[in-house]
């Protein structure tokens, strides 16, 4: 991670060059700033990489209000947690009723008694900056923990890798890919062989360990983005792979196996060497008409893990759909 990468970012919204600038200029010592003057540049912006933590949006703009503007940010699933802040005159009750209706977390009106103004104008200043500065303080921090709260939610806290949670949204996410773009889709499962007998003689605390090295090992096997590995419940492991036919999941089945015992932990207690070993079931679906859904492509991988155990272990067997279907 660069150091950019932790600094949060700010997009400012609005029509007035002026309003932009003064607002800019006050975060960007703190925020990496990016910004937009109309409604449909506000949305592109917020889709775009780095996408924004925080939005500053104004209401009055042509064309496209900030009420659309975040009525639409919203309802698209890319951008429907950005927090988005409103900065507008539109003070009444009804303005910020229809805008925390709207999802937004804060309304912002500028203060527009004459006295006020008059001091404004003379320093050309339309707003109170400090109190805008204290609320995206406020809320930046409110969107990192919410942030670190939703990775805690898909992350497995004994090994680090997704749990079941992610497994489930990746896998559906990727199937639809592959069915809609006529790709190839493996999955492997990757069970610890004779486990209970590794935590019996060795014990609970060994196992944990033992859990965590083999976790580090697949996951380090992996050099794709997109291919996924998750703890999918006490010793065993789903390894999502898209785009990856038969025998290439085959391929990367026998890296992760030997990968492991070559991690050299002992293991007297077991069959299938004196170090602990894997046993892999794999599925690749070739085309995805074959079959109709990822729970059954899982559990196609899970008979293949089945018999992987019954010829003795330590072993990868995967076929593919066309075989089953």
């Amino acid at each position: 991670m660069t150091p950019n990468e932790t600094i949060p970012v700010v997009l400012i919204v609005d029509d007035v060059p002026t309003n932009i600038k003064l607002l800019a200029r006050a975060l960007r010592h703190d925020y990496r700033v990016k910004v937009a003057s109309c409604g449909e540049d506000a949305l592109q912006g917020a889709r775009l990489e780095p996408r924004p933590d925080l939005i500053l949006l104004d209401v009055m703009m042509p064309e496209m209000d900030g009420y659309e503007v975040c009525r639409r940010l919203k309802s698209d699933p890319v951008t429907e947690f950005i927090p988005v802040m409103f900065v507008t005159a539109r003070d009444t009750e009804e303005d910020e009723e229809l805008g925390f209706n709207l999802g937004c977390v804060d309304y912002i009106t500028k203060p527009f008694s004459v006295p006020i103004v008059k001091a404004r104008v003379r320093t050309h200043q339309p707003f109170s900056v400090p109190i805008v500065k204290a609320r995206v303080r406020t809320h930046l921090r409110l969107k990192r923990q919410a942030d670190a709260l939703e990775r805690l939610s898909h992350i497995d806290q004994l090994t680090g890798l997704a749990n079941r949670r992610q497994l489930a949204t990746t896998f559906e996410m990727e199937f639809k890919r592959a069915a809609r773009e006529g790709l190839s889709l493996s999955v492997l499962i990757v069970d610890i062989d004779h486990f209970k007998d590794y935590n019996d003689h060795y014990g609970h605390g060994a196992g944990d360990v033992c859990l965590r090295q083999v976790a580090s090992s697949l996951m380090n096997s992996l050099s794709r983005p997109g291919d996924l590995v998750t703890r999918y419940g006490g010793e065993e492991f789903v390894v999502i792979l898209p785009a990856t036919d038969s025998a290439d999941a085959y391929a990367l089945g026998e890296r992760l196996r030997e990968n492991i015992v070559q991690l050299n932990i002992p293991h007297a207690y077991s069959s299938a060497a004196q170090v602990v070993s894997v046993s892999i079931g794999g599925t690749t679906a070739e085309a995805l008409c074959d079959i109709d859904s990822p729970e059954n492509l899982l559990e196609s991988a899970d008979r293949m893990l089945y018999r992987a155990k019954e010829m003795g272990r330590n072993r990868t067997v995967l076929t593919t759909t066309e075989a089953i279907s």
